[in-house]
């Protein structure tokens, strides 16, 4: 039980060690996560549209 109560005076410790992000920050990561993953996902349906056309072509 001891060592229960230790780790749990541990982890309150370290929680007030940790910095969270602001509402902010939070909205910019969103945002910039969801401008990458649009970009690469178009750039990945050019090719795959170029590639069709090339082997429609050839075919």
């Amino acid at each position: 039980m001891e060592k229960l109560i230790s780790y749990v005076k541990h982890s309150r410790a370290e929680l007030t060690k940790v910095i969270f992000p602001t509402k902010e920050q939070v909205r910019n990561a969103f945002v910039s996560v969801v401008i990458v993953v649009t970009v690469i996902a178009i750039f990945l349906a050019l090719i795959d549209l170029i590639m069709s056309f090339a082997l429609s072509t050839i075919a």
